[in-house]
């Protein structure tokens, strides 16, 4: 379009700022459509955003613009600009309310500044080239668009619906960014707007307003502040709020946001680098993947903060952030001393150098790799990683001749580094490029001769200068530091030459014998020689016997610059050593031979200073090589004759730093023998009780070691040493340092199962949880931060120690009460100090917690999810048990009121059966009967205790219940099997037994009024006595054949409901039938019945005629009530009238007994009530109904021969009502006889008995309460 083109006139250049209404739909018209269209598409992918905008970019030159061609004008041209911001607006509009989840608000938002970007390139090449110190923007349709889509969209941010505050602040800070140039009024409004946003409730909205003020202030105008913005006092600038904001916010979102966007300035950098400390793991690592490469040439930050985020990065917990800064170290500070250009965007370089020496040496040099270069240095992770990362470094490092010729501190890391790497790393895959480049033993012990000699003569020379020379002190730490990495790598070495082994035997042997040489070179050394020897017996005596003979080397030094005195012997040289132990003789005659020119007072100073460095430096061989020997000590007479001679004189000497040194000496050397610690854990304590804060640190670190190695027998023998801890542990406020090193090694010794005696065990813990909580550990980090993770991991890892933690919980916890009633006199600010009470004693409630207990058979996987494990509550119990007593004691009422807060949050099973507890049944018992009593003592004043104190009485309730329920029905199942097989026992000797007494006589079990097993807590399966078939005797041959279940192959389940004790009443399912019982209403009509499915195991199956009769002629246990009520009365019936008389009179009085007992007995005495109610019921029907069908089986049964039979069945039937808990229902299959003996029965009865026996066939099948027929 041509440059020179004019706009058309529009009704104002600048928009009101106005609250933005809905809009009004107006009637369709072709620009809607056409940019509806545009919008439309944007959201479906952003593939084609460019070309979108490309196309409503058209149409609005088109709506804003004169057309320049006679051409047919499109239908865009019929309208105005302001048409077209109208329907832009109206689109933006449409994306406010869209949730954050909605990916096509992102997505239309993205092409919004896209446009707006391209329209304003657009515009600005049809004005032309604009003058960059105007003081204003030139005015184009594209920034009133944007001018009138902000102020529209501007009070939106302060909308009530989060989602429209999000949106509106994520299009206006991404038209920000979009942007190069804002108008200053629409600038200030903004910041304004944007400033509120950051103390937004919502962190997306936080998050967005932080992306839009990043960049505003990096172009932050100098002037007053806004009035209208309350935000902002004038005192501190955007710049200022942001930095708070990354260091306050509690999103980690937001604090990322800003992390990326603030712009690096020297004022921001700080707190930007600070970030690498952050809490959340992703923000970490943006540190290391977005901002140090967007820093540039990482030279330019100081040396301690490079060191710094080297050591954050390599050591982070999180394996992402550790990638991250390995990365950076090997891929981008490389790079940067290799010379490559700046990285592209995203923070990778452009391109790859390649590998450089010279480049590495200078990355470590930048490093300060002498300082960073040791054992617990950074500078050996970087480069681990740098190895394993930079293949084309691990192939181009060339270890020449010239090299080793001319090492620096730096080379000979670089040597260092990759020999550990390539036998370290890889399973051995490397080990070949270790034999290629670097040289062999021999060839290595010449150049660690050369250095070492170099070295010497560089401690020679400051040791003669009188004036400190800077340049020559580092000089001889770079060659000190040169020495040590050659002996790391002979550490490594494959000694299998002998010729190079001896070489560095004779080496190291002379090396070792040289006074000046320092403690990290002396202490390789001896690890060097002790590699050389053998690992046997024999190879440790030989090891013992050099280092001891290059000892007496050393010390033979004291006497070679003193005259007249080559005579005198090696032990009495030793005299500022063993100046306590040699008598008066030997001092006399010491005396005599040491006569010569008497020294000046400086002299004797300097000899009297020499000494003791000899013998420090013998003493430091000494702990050296003991720290290397794992023998027995008695066995090695070397080690014998050293101890003598050299330790016990340098414990007793006059010198304290001698003394400690021999300190140390005398307690590794109690590591190898159980006798000599015994002899000297006294002495050990002395030095404890009467020594400085390291002397007290060094006894603590000794006689742990003691009581690891020699077991906590010692701890048992002698009762100080149990002191020695808890007085090291309670020492917070006179040496920190003390009672951190305490707190650690009784750490050790309760976590390693060390102390074995529960109360030793128990002092030591209840004084570790003290030490946590109480305000004078607050300041000691060291303290808290084992305890931290000593706690949890102690009692999550055995129940046993968490029965321990519940011995000490209620001790500490007054003992912690105590002081922060101390604290509450004395200052205002006692949560500052010390945290509450109650979140004390909810920590000793979480440890002792015994679903969070590790269990071996379950595995950590049971342990993610506390609320599926069914776990013994044992020690929670005790727990209670132990507050329930301390409740009833005397203390202080907020005390108790804590205590009692406890019962709620302890863990009681919830299940109502004994199998979900499998606590211990007379613990739970025990636990009840005293919460029980509190309860009915009204032990607890407050409404919350007694609240907790209801809480576990309602919880161990249930459990109490499901046992008595438990054991009623083994009681109850013991009584009916005894029953059975004695009714069993009887059909067998008589053979003979009627169809009918079986149908209707003898009830079956599951048809019984006793309550089935199910009903007494635990549910159950009945075995179902069959289809509801008539029993005839006569007239079984003529009775039409049924569809009838096998009757061993039918189950049903039936489950019962108990309702709640106070409703009074219980659903009790019964062959399929649930029978609603009221206790309050003894009318049998009152009861009522609902037909419920039942389930069965078994398919129906159809039976041939001869089966039918079959089984007829067994008899079935018919299972409705029809047949319970004619079966009791048959029962009543033939009963003597005056056995009728005695059982009315003893139900009578169990009823009445019934009625006397409270209602809150429970399901127990509900069941009981149920069953004797169901008795009487069926004694009353027994002694109205006399008529009919009764007749007729009466008849039957008299005519029996086997009288006694039946009223045995009658009394096994008067058992199971009387039973106080019911059973689980059986097949209920009796006895039965023969067919032939049956018709032969059947014959005999006459045709009266099949009448009856007809009659009741008929009343049977008619019966509707059973649903099988």
């Amino acid at each position: 379009m041509a440059p020179g083109r004019s706009t058309r006139a529009t009704r104002g250049s600048r928009q009101a700022s106005v609250v933005p209404e809905a809009p009004l739909d107006t009637p369709d018209n072709a620009l809607r459509t056409q940019v509806a269209a545009v919008f439309r598409d944007a959201q479906k992918t952003t593939a084609s955003h460019r070309k979108l905008a490309v196309t409503l970019r058209k149409i609005q030159e088109a709506c804003c613009y004169e057309p320049t061609s006679t051409k047919k004008p499109a239908e865009a041209d019929e309208f105005e600009e302001d048409d077209f911001n109208r329907e832009f607006v109206r689109c933006v509009l449409r994306v406010m309310p869209i949730k954050k989840s909605e990916g096509v608000g992102e997505k239309t938002v993205r092409f919004i500044g896209l446009f707006l970007r391209h329209a304003v390139e657009k515009d600005n090449e049809i004005l032309g080239e604009a003058d960059p110190d105007a003081s204003t923007m030139p005015e184009t349709p594209s920034t009133r668009l944007t001018g009138h889509l902000m102020e529209t969209v501007l009070p939106l941010m302060i909308a009530k619906d989060k989602f429209v505050r999000y949106r509106s602040t994520q299009l206006i800070s991404h038209i920000i960014n979009s942007l190069d140039a804002i108008d200053d009024d629409l600038f200030q409004k903004l910041r304004s707007s944007l400033l509120r946003r950051i103390r937004d409730k919502e962190a997306m909205v936080r998050a967005q307003a932080v992306l839009g003020l990043g960049r505003l202030a990096g172009n932050q105008i100098e002037g007053e502040p806004d009035s209208d913005d309350s935000d902002d006092d004038g005192s501190t600038g955007l710049l200022e709020k942001l930095l708070e904001v990354l260091q306050n916010d509690p999103s980690a979102d937001v604090r990322r946001s800003l992390l990326v966007n603030l712009p690096i300035l020297p004022t921001t950098l700080p707190y930007l680098l600070e970030r690498a400390r952050d809490q959340d793991a992703l923000t970490r690592r943006a540190v290391y993947s977005r901002l140090l490469p967007a820093l540039g040439d990482f030279r330019h930050l100081s040396l301690s903060m490079r060191e710094k985020l080297l050591r954050w990065g390599l050591r982070d917990r999180d394996e992402n952030v550790r990638k991250a800064a390995c990365r950076l170290f090997r891929e981008r500070w490389i790079e940067d001393c290799a010379g490559t250009a700046p990285p592209v965007e995203g923070g990778q370089p452009s391109e790859v150098s390649p590998p450089s020496m010279e480049a590495l040496l200078e990355l470590l040099e930048r490093i300060d790799v002498v300082n960073s270069g040791g054992e617990n240095g950074v500078a050996l992770e970087a480069m681990k990683g740098f190895w394993e990362g930079r293949a084309d470094y691990r192939n181009a490092v060339n270890f020449d001749d010239n090299f080793w010729e001319t090492l620096s501190s730096e080379s000979v890391f670089v040597a260092r580094t990759f020999n550990d790497f390539c036998r370290n790393e890889g399973n051995g895959k490397y080990e070949a490029l270790v034999d290629e480049k670097l040289p062999e033993v021999t060839k290595l012990a010449f150049y660690l001769e050369r250095y070492v000699k170099v070295l010497i003569d560089a401690i020679k020379r400051i040791n003669e200068q009188e004036v400190e020379d800077e340049e020559e002190e580092e000089d001889t730490v770079e060659q000190e530091f040169i020495v040590e990495q050659l002996l790391h790598i002979a550490l490594t070495l494959d000694y299998s030459d002998e010729v190079g082994r001896r070489k560095m035997f004779a080496l190291l042997r002379q090396t070792l014998s040289i006074p000046e040489l320092p403690d990290e070179v002396t202490k390789l050394t001896v690890q060097v020689l002790r590699d050389l020897c053998a690992p046997d017996a024999a190879g440790e005596k030989e090891f013992c016997s050099i280092v001891l003979e290059a000892v007496a080397d050393v010390h033979d030094t004291i006497v070679d610059d003193v005259p007249d005195e080559g005579d005198i012997d090696d032990n009495e040289s030793f005299h500022s050593a063993r100046s306590e132990v040699s008598d008066d003789e030997d001092s006399q005659s010491k005396k005599k031979k040491n006569k010569g020119p008497e020294l000046s007072e400086e002299e004797a100073a300097q000899k009297a200073i020499k000494e003791i460095m000899i013998n420090m430096k013998c003493l430091h061989i000494v702990q050296c090589m003991l720290t290397n020997v794992a023998g027995n000590l008695q066995q090695n007479d070397h080690l014998v004759s050293m101890l003598n001679n050299l330790v016990v004189p340098a414990v007793r000497s006059h010198e304290a730093p001698v003394r400690e040194r021999g300190l140390v000496c005398l307690g590794l050397c109690s590591l190898l023998d159980r006798s000599l610690a015994e002899e000297n854990l006294t002495l050990f304590m002395h030095f404890f009780a009467k020594g400085h804060t390291a002397l007290q640190i060094t006894a603590l670190h000794i006689l742990t070691d003691i009581l690891n190695v020699h077991g906590a027998q010692l701890l048992s023998n002698n009762t100080n040493l149990l002191k020695v801890y808890v007085k090291a542990l309670r020492a917070g406020g006179r040496s920190p340092d003390v009672q951190a090193a305490a707190t650690v090694a009784v750490s050790k010794l309760l976590l390693g199962r060390v102390v074995s005696d529960v109360d030793v065990s128990a002092e030591l813990l209840k004084t570790l949880v003290i030490a946590y909580f109480e305000p004078a550990s607050a300041e000691n980090q060291s303290v808290r931060q084992a305890l931290n993770y000593f706690l949890p991991v102690f009692c999550y890892s055995r129940p046993e120690n968490q029965d321990l933690m519940r011995r000490v919980a209620l001790d500490a916890l007054h003992t912690l009460y105590n002081v922060r009633e101390g604290l509450d006199d004395e200052e205002a600010d006692v949560d500052d100090q010390m945290v509450s009470m109650s979140a004390i004693a909810a920590c000793l409630v979480d440890w002792t917690d015994p679903r969070k207990c590790y269990n071996p058979d379950e595995g950590f996987s049971a342990g993610l999810d506390p609320e599926k494990k069914t776990v013994s509550a044992d020690v929670h119990l005790d727990f209670a048990k132990d507050i329930l007593e301390r409740l009833q004691g005397n203390g202080a009422k907020e005390e108790k009121r804590i205590m009692a807060a406890l019962l709620a949050k302890l863990y009681i099973p919830s299940g109502s059966s004994p199998s979900s507890s499998p606590s211990s049944p007379t613990k739970i018992r025990d636990v009840y009967a005293l919460v029980t009593n509190a309860v009915e003592n009204n032990l607890l004043s407050d409404a919350t205790s007694r609240n907790a104190l209801y809480k576990i009485h309602v919880s161990l309730g249930k459990i109490v219940n499901a046992l008595d329920a438990a054991a009623e029905q083994d009681a109850a199942n013991n009584a009916a099997g005894a029953g059975r097989h004695a009714s069993i026992a009887s059909g067998a000797t008589t053979h003979r037994r009627s169809a009918s007494r079986a149908g209707s006589v003898a009830p079956s079990r599951a048809g019984s009024v006793a309550p089935p097993a199910s009903e007494a807590g635990g549910g159950g399966t009945v075995s179902r006595a069959g289809s509801v078939a008539p029993s005839v005797s006569g007239a079984a041959a003529a009775a039409p054949p049924v569809n009838t279940r096998k009757r061993k192959e039918r189950e049903v389940s039936v489950a019962v409901s108990i309702k709640e004790e106070d409703e009074g009443e219980e659903d009790v399912e019964m062959g399929g039938t649930r029978v609603a019982d009221d206790d309050d209403d003894d009318d049998a009509g009152d009861r009522e019945t609902t037909p419920k499915p039942t389930s069965t195991t078994a398919t129906e199956a159809q039976e041939t005629p001869g089966t039918e009769q079959r089984r007829l002629l067994r008899g079935v246990s018919v299972r409705s009530r029809t047949s319970r009520r004619q079966s009791s009365q048959s029962v009543v019936s033939v009963q003597p009238q005056q056995q009728g008389k005695e059982q009315e009179e003893e139900q009578e009085g169990q009823e009445e007994e019934e009625e006397q007992q409270p209602p809150t007995t429970g399901r127990r005495g509900s069941r009981r009530a149920s069953a004797m109610k169901a008795k009487a019921r069926l004694s009353a029907a027994g002694r109205s109904s006399r008529a009919g069908t009764e007749d007729s089986i009466v008849e039957e049964i008299l005519d029996d021969s086997d009288g006694d039979t039946v009223m045995e069945r009658t009394k096994i039937e008067e058992e199971e009502v009387e039973d106080e808990e019911g059973e689980e229902e059986e097949d209920g299959e009796g006895e039965v006889e023969d067919g032939e003996d049956e018709e032969d029965d059947d014959e005999e009865d006459g045709e009266d008995g099949g009448k009856d026996d007809e009659q009741l066939v008929d009343e049977l099948l008619s019966d509707d309460d059973d649903d099988s027929v």
